[in-house]
């Protein structure tokens, strides 16, 4: 199944499928659309995927800011606007585009939200820590990416092979995300992510807990986290580890967590039995 693209008020928007039931799909910090073309291509009938590339980032890389996840967060309702949501829809989120997904879902009704391995408020950074140091070490080769240029395709793609998420767990859903990312000339290639952008978001990510977490009490469709067990480097443990999100299982009854096994924070949306189970979640 073959993504569709539109522009949709400067915003690339991508949709696959032909079906009546729609889900809106947000990408992570330093991602594009493409982070949900393994998803995209295991819907069943009678389903349509709508991705967007977040501004700063894809095709989209080209909107102005100011960037911060209230801002993606008017843009995701303007897709929904215009692609004709109606309750419903689905809306889901993966990694930032979860806390995004959230803000959105605050503020109108769907027929369900999905967290994607994100949308759990982080702590509190300790007294001192700068947000960009902090954003900088949980993304590490992530963030380093987008300081760099590449003599040409094959060494960008040589340089996600090497990220310790993807390592051993290459596809062609992987290669199709990475090569989207690319712009620039022959000998300058780099990401189309805008660094100020993925900055911003990060900086807001580490300082607004407090109205992250007054979208997800504001929520009032049924809310399910999906988690990774294994986090953005690969490391045994995941972005939201079980003390991070158990008082929100408590504080909001009706959020229902699950972990998706054999997976980290990339691969959960990459790997095959993982997506299985994303899909599996989004339209039943």
């Amino acid at each position: 199944m073959s993504f569709h693209f539109e522009d949709v008020n400067g915003l690339r928007v991508a949709r696959a499928g032909t079906g009546p039931r729609l889900i809106i799909a947000v990408h992570g910090i330093t991602a594009s659309l493409m982070a949900w073309g393994a998803v995209a291509r295991r819907l069943p009938a009678g389903w349509t995927l709508v991705a967007m590339d977040l501004r700063g980032r894809g095709h989209s890389a080209g909107l102005p800011g100011p960037y911060g996840l209230p801002r993606h967060a008017e843009d995701v309702l303007r897709v929904a606007e215009h692609v004709g949501a109606t309750g419903d829809t689905v809306l889901t989120g993966h990694s930032m585009g979860a806390y995004v997904a959230a803000l959105a879902a605050a503020r109108r009704d769907f027929a369900r939200v999905v967290l994607v391995d994100g949308g759990i408020p982080f702590p509190p950074l300790p007294e001192g820590v700068d947000p960009d140091e902090a954003l900088a070490a949980a993304l590490g080769p992530a963030l380093d990416r987008l300081r760099r240029t590449y003599p040409s395709a094959e060494a960008y793609v040589d340089f996600f092979r090497a990220h310790p998420a993807f390592r051993g767990r290459w596809s062609d859903d992987v290669e199709r995300y990475v090569r989207y990312d690319l712009t620039g000339p022959d000998g300058a290639l780099r990401s189309r992510a805008v660094a100020a952008a993925v900055l911003e978001d990060g900086r807001w990510l580490h300082t607004a807990q407090a109205e992250a977490a007054a979208a997800l009490e504001a929520v009032k469709s049924p809310l399910r986290l999906l988690r990774a067990p294994r986090g953005l480097l690969d490391q045994d443990t995941g972005m939201l580890p079980d003390d991070l999100v158990a008082p929100w299982t408590a504080r909001l009854p009706g959020l229902r967590d699950e972990v998706v096994p054999d997976c980290n924070h990339y691969t959960i949306l990459f790997g095959e039995r993982p997506v299985a189970t994303v899909v599996d979640r989004l339209t039943s």
